[in-house]
């Protein structure tokens, strides 16, 4: 006579997590395949879930999001873009903000897990070595948005791609000083990827006097960066890591009665809406942030429903020409 088995042993006997089992059993979506490998070791041990069994084993529907700041235009596309893809699927988004602090964001993701969501979507403001280790120990799937992981799965944007397109946007121009604002390498995609780009469009157009600074993500820092730029000497172009850093340089070539694009070229990242408003538009480069977001959630459900996924992705760009370059 079969002997009683428990939930996992079926998922021993499958090949597949308990977790798995848990959704076959509460009618959730399990690969065909592993259905019907689930059907046929309850059917050969004549195996019947209890109710409060089945209660328990539930799988919460609820999903984690890690975001590195909620005041960002970005960070507002890729948030509701994951919660609508969420929704249509029949799960929510626990969103917890880490305010930029790399100490914060980990003890976000210790708290999801301790909250036993599902999966996590964490956007991280860099990869260190204590976000691997809980990665790589945690009991849930992780998908990492905007920043390159190589230990796991990520969905990021072509940030060197992005810079290069710029840098060479600016160059064409033949400007002979150029500066770059940019932010701290702690944030490898934005400061390190997206700045190395930009200076490698600039070089293959033939321009080598590139002056640097970096600051945060703050208009106020846009400000006391491009004050700090124009103190070293005259420029030709200016190039803003993000737009909100353009609104801040903006600011300061007005107040120094420089004229864009006549006297200086400004080119920004991001495509905000409130960049069409300045005086004259800004140019700026627009990436796929609800193409991030919707596919970092796809991904992530098909990771807890056990689904091959691809290592990496990359979401795309365009560029948005404004007013605000010289030709």
């Amino acid at each position: 006579m079969p002997r009683n088995i428990t939930m996992d042993d079926i998922a021993a006997m499958a090949g597949v997590t308990k977790s798995t089992v848990s959704r076959y059993f509460n009618g959730g979506s399990v690969k065909e395949s592993t259905k019907q490998r689930i059907q046929e070791i309850t059917r050969e041990y004549n195996y019947q879930p209890n109710a409060f069994a089945r209660l328990k084993a539930r799988e919460s529907n609820v999903v984690g999001v890690v975001l590195p700041t909620l005041n960002s235009k970005i960070t507002s596309r890729v948030v509701t873009s994951i919660g609508r893809y969420l929704r249509e699927q029949g799960y929510e988004a626990i969103i917890k903000d880490s305010d930029h602090s790399i100490d914060l964001e980990l003890k976000n993701i210790q708290r999801l897990i301790t909250l036993k969501v599902d999966g996590i979507l964490l956007s991280a403001i860099n990869i260190t070595d204590e976000h691997r280790e809980l990665i790589r120990n945690s009991p849930v799937p992780v998908v990492v948005l905007a920043q390159d992981y190589d230990e796991g799965i990520c969905v990021v944007y072509d940030d060197y791609g992005a810079g290069k397109a710029m840098g060479a946007c600016i160059g064409r121009s033949h400007p002979d000083r150029v500066g770059y604002m940019g932010v701290d390498e702690s944030d490898e995609a934005v400061g390190i990827a997206r700045k190395r780009g930009v200076i490698d469009g600039l070089r293959e157009c033939g321009v080598d006097c590139i002056r640097e600074v970096s600051g945060d993500y703050s208009y106020e820092s846009g400000i006391g960066m491009a004050r700090e730029l124009l103190d070293q000497g005259p420029l030709d172009a200016l190039i803003c890591a993000t737009d909100r850093l353009a609104f801040g340089a903006y600011r300061v070539l007005e107040g120094h009665g420089l004229r864009i694009p006549e006297d200086v070229s400004v080119a920004g990242f991001g495509g905000y809406d409130e960049s069409t408003l300045l005086k004259p538009e800004l140019t700026t480069l627009k990436f796929d942030s609800y193409g991030l977001g919707y596919l970092g959630a796809e991904t992530l459900l098909k990771m807890i429903r056990e689904e091959p996924v691809p290592k990496k992705q990359i979401v795309g760009y365009r560029m948005i020409e404004g007013k605000s370059v010289r030709k």
